[in-house]
């Protein structure tokens, strides 16, 4: 077991940030991206004495948007890259694309006609960076690139449904294709090597603002993404794709019949006799992009749902459990700072709690569960710890103002004497949500945007169980009251954040 003593790989300092995903910055584009408007956002967050800006994965997404189910580990989400970067460059012409700026293929023609531009360039320099790139992310830029040419190539059906020698990596059958798709692949290979490249400009001035990039990694990886077509070795499946389980939760208090995810399984049992290679790729390519990163579903560190594949709920799984104490051991020997949150919510047993313990990770307490009239709620101001982050509410919740103004979502009279509210507006409710977490004795308080705009309901992220109308939302500045930038200040100053 680790000494926890030895084990701080997190400040602890008290401070305060937003949770706010890239696509939801405003701009002219279908979605957000890490252009200007990302910069103004980290000016944002600084000047309103915020210290983390979270986020949610960055990956490819499918076409459901959820960047929860990407086709990389690794990859960044080319729709995330900045046009306007590229203008600046001199390498996008956006006169020449004759798309809508809101049409789904506008970004795309862009990044055609970047790349065009990009590969015709005489600068030494600029190749010698792009190889650079390509060597330090060879394990997964490879694939990535030749797997995401193949999507197109067959279009975008899953690799479980391509043709049998490309689907089984038959050598020689990859080798005429990456012939082939060469241009393609190049094309790929342009748009990570942009990706990084923005991000790390995006880090460096976050840094340069005292903000702090809070990242988030799923658990799981989707079943059709190149890390799974590449690396099948890893996980509970067949050459063609087949699964006998899948991952998922049992039915608990929000879902009678549990929630049937369909990823795959990890075989831990191979990756434990590769010391974890796979892992520890993966946490590399993240600890490049963030100062620290929250592990979603923490709880399958130390057992993982199994429901059989050809059911259609969740209800008949079965815990088994897995080797997340040699994982995180083998973590912390390779990287000499591992800034790891858990994503501790849900029905959590003692077992995941000494698995955090044994490590020291902070874990997570979100206020919209804490008012259903049990004083004993582990989510209440009362019980917080200092190894806490405290949320209003997280990217499945309604906003703040919307789980107010929805009864059936708390007991109101325990929730109005918790805080002590008489006849106050639903927005001053909202802002007494915030000043408790800001007040809390967790050294962390992350609020998302959508409460400190005053949102309701129609400004929430995600509804999990359903897979449509959700991670589209966006704001705008003019939705901003100065007003809030002053109680946040205050709200700073008076509790230490």
């Amino acid at each position: 077991m680790n000494n926890t003593n030895e084990i701080v790989s997190l400040s602890r300092k008290r401070r305060a940030g937003v949770l706010l995903h890239p696509t939801s910055l405003p701009g002219p584009y279908l979605n957000g991206d890490i252009g200007h408007q990302a910069y103004r956002f980290i000016e944002f967050l600084s000047s309103s004495g915020f210290k983390v800006w979270q986020m949610l994965p960055l990956g490819p997404t499918h076409d459901d948007k959820s960047p929860y189910q990407c086709m990389s580990a690794h990859a960044g989400n080319p729709q995330l890259i900045s046009l306007d970067w590229l203008e600046d460059k001199k390498w996008l012409n956006r006169k020449k694309v004759t798309l809508k700026l809101t049409d789904e293929n506008y970004r795309r023609s862009c990044l055609e006609q970047a790349a065009n531009c990009f590969y015709l360039l005489n600068d030494k320099e600029l190749k010698k960076e792009l190889k650079s790139f390509k060597n330090e992310h060879k394990d997964w830029l490879d694939d990535f690139s030749l797997f995401m040419a193949l999507k197109k190539k067959y279009n975008q059906v899953p690799w479980y449904d391509w043709p049998d020698t490309i689907r089984h990596r038959n050598s020689k059958a990859l080798e005429i294709e990456r012939k082939e798709l060469k241009d393609l692949i190049n094309q790929i290979v342009f748009e990570q090597f942009v990706f990084f490249k923005q991000w790390h400009e995006i880090r460096l001035y976050a840094k340069q603002h005292n903000v702090e990039l809070f990242g988030d990694m799923p658990i799981f990886v989707a079943k059709d993404s190149a890390d799974v077509w590449s690396q099948r070795e890893n996980f509970l499946m067949g050459s063609d794709g087949e699964m006998e389980f899948v991952a998922g939760v049992p039915p608990d208090a929000f879902s009678e019949t549990g929630q049937r995810w369909g990823n795959p399984l990890y075989d831990w049992k191979y990756m434990s006799e590769k010391k974890f290679n796979w892992w520890k790729q993966r946490f590399s390519t993240q600890l490049e992009l963030f100062d620290m990163i929250r592990l979603d579903h923490f709880r399958g560190l130390q057992a993982s749902w199994h429901i059989p594949a050809t059911d259609d709920t969740a209800i008949n799984g079965e815990w088994l459990e897995v080797p997340g104490q040699a994982l995180l051991t083998e973590l912390n020997k390779t990287f000499h700072h591992l800034p790891l949150i858990a994503e501790d919510l849900g029905v959590i047993t003692d077992e995941v709690i000494e698995l955090k313990n044994n490590f020291n990770l902070p874990g997570m307490k979100v206020l919209q569960f804490a008012f259903d009239g049990n004083n004993e709620n582990p989510h209440l101001p009362h019980y917080h710890h200092t190894n806490d982050i405290i949320y209003t509410g997280t990217h499945d919740n309604d906003t703040t103002l919307g789980w107010i103004r929805n009864e059936s979502n708390y007991n109101k009279e325990y929730f109005n004497s918790y805080l002590n509210l008489t006849e106050l507006t639903d927005e001053d409710a909202v802002w007494s949500v915030i000043r408790i977490s800001m007040s809390s004795v967790s050294f962390m308080c992350v609020i998302p945007m959508q409460d400190l705009l005053m949102l309701g309901t129609s400004g929430r992220m995600n509804i999990p169980g359903t897979t449509t109308g959700n991670w589209s939302w966006r704001f705008d500045w003019d939705q901003l009251n100065p007003e809030t930038v002053k109680k946040i200040l205050r709200f700073k100053s008076l509790y230490q954040r």
